[in-house]
């Protein structure tokens, strides 16, 4: 059975049958864009309700709560040379290793690449169609309740504009990444990003409960078993985890350290009738975080704190990376964040604790960044305060000396812009003043 035209020229796929069908003419090209619609509030995993998928000479909506066998289609998205496009693709990728525990073979979302050659990041579908094609978009239906049938013909067209204009954008990002020579860029930061998608999927991560800064080694051993807890009875009752157990309570348990139901059922917020019946539950729970051998508790490991002034410092230095990354056609919210920048600073000073190298610290952005910081904890550059009027007033300024005895100029990409350019510059302090990371930050002592 083929899938039945609609009058605007797309296909309405509701059959296993159609599914299959639909699969074999995408598999004669060497890409898929696809979007998908589903509703995360009420579920343990966002429920899908739509695929709408694109092709040369194919635009189809696969009805997932009509067509229930999708493995076809996401198996053919893990064939070798074929490129999957998507848009803020993080929940597709759930969708993928939930079902085949696999990945696309080559996968491109358009709002990483955008990030890699302009200054916005992340960026809305709609406002990537207008910036880089000129388009409108349907702004409507945003609050629609995918599940509900029959789905109307507004419903279907702003689906289907979620991947109408995939293909263009794609190929244009592609070609604007190819000019600025950042395509490896892009291959290594989808790889990266796959990666952290991949691990927030399948990976406990029971650290993301809110609250738990400030709790003790033995709290933080009973807030992780009650976290494993509350996920094991979300997914057999399929409902999103703080529905069985809000964090603030979780971190409340953690706190008070007692196991007894009585004392557990009096805590505000305790008494609904459907914790009652799971009170063993967490009473168990806690009772296990509370017996666990003090060295098997997280969180027990003794650093030496970084410096206070790093904190102000990363802060600093993020603002005028910002301005730098907006003068390379970056965004800087793509680079990293000010967090990042810190936790470089304290890798580069010798405390950095992590089971890996920060973010700045590798890849691209390594190459990116390294050599700003370098040279400013070094003190072969400085930050100095150029047009006060410019979006981004920080300017980075080398010191190398220049033919003549002349100073350097600002660094690549920070030359002072607007009507301000041509003011006299802040004289930076003095070779003498310059500070680099022995002068002012300890680093860490080594190891006895």
């Amino acid at each position: 059975m083929s899938p039945s035209s609609q009058p605007d020229g797309f296909e309405h796929v509701a059959t296993d049958a159609q599914v299959r069908d639909l699969v074999g003419r995408l598999a004669r090209h060497p890409f898929v864009a696809f979007d998908t619609e589903f509703v995360s509030e009420h579920t343990y995993r966002s429920q899908l309700c739509l695929v709408q998928v694109a092709a040369p000479g194919i635009l189809a909506v696969i009805d997932t709560l009509a067509a229930r066998d999708l493995e076809p289609f996401w198996r053919l998205l893990a064939e070798p040379g074929r490129t999957t496009v998507v848009h803020a693709g993080r929940e597709e990728m759930g969708f993928i290793l939930h079902a085949i525990q696999a990945r696309p073979h080559r996968l491109f979302d358009v709002q990483v690449g955008a990030g890699l050659v302009d200054h916005d990041f992340p960026s809305g579908y709609a406002s990537l169609v207008r910036r880089f094609l000129d388009l409108p978009t349907n702004k409507g239906e945003t609050r629609t309740d995918w599940r509900r049938r029959p789905l109307s013909q507004a419903q279907l067209d702003y689906a289907l504009d979620d991947v109408r204009h995939l293909e263009r954008l794609w190929r244009k990002i592609a070609a604007r990444l190819e000019n600025l020579g950042r395509t490896s860029w892009m291959e290594e930061e989808m790889a990266t990003w796959q990666d952290d998608v991949e691990e927030s999927f399948v990976r406990k991560r029971w650290r993301r409960v809110s609250g738990l800064s400030g709790l003790t080694r033995r709290e933080l051993a009973v807030a992780r078993e009650l976290w494993h807890w509350r996920d094991t009875v979300a997914e057999q009752r399929d409902m999103p985890p703080k529905r069985v157990l809000r964090d603030d309570l979780l971190v409340e348990l953690a706190k008070r350290r007692n196991a007894d139901p009585s004392d557990i059922s009096a805590i505000r917020g305790m008494q609904r009738s459907d914790l009652r019946h799971i009170l063993g539950g967490i009473a168990d729970a806690i009772r296990r975080g509370l017996e666990l051998p003090d060295e098997e508790c997280p969180g027990g490991e003794r650093f030496r704190a970084p410096p206070a002034q790093l904190a102000m410092l990363g802060q600093f230095m993020a603002t005028a990376l910002a301005g730098a990354c907006r003068q390379m056609q970056l965004a800087p919210a793509l680079v990293g964040t000010a967090s990042d920048m810190r936790d470089l600073l304290a890798w580069k000073l010798g405390y950095h604790h992590g089971d890996r190298d920060p973010l700045l610290a590798s890849g691209w952005r390594a190459r990116v960044v390294g050599p700003i910081v370098d040279d400013l904890l070094a003190g072969r550059a400085a930050l100095r305060i150029g047009d006060l009027r410019s979006h981004d007033p920080l300017v980075i300024e080398r010191f190398d000396a220049a033919p003549g005895g002349e100073r350097g100029g600002p660094a690549p990409g920070e030359e002072a812009r607007g009507r301000g350019a041509s003011r006299p510059a802040h004289r930076p302090p003095s070779r003498h003043s310059q500070s680099g990371p022995d002068r002012d930050f300890p680093r860490r002592p080594p190891e006895s």
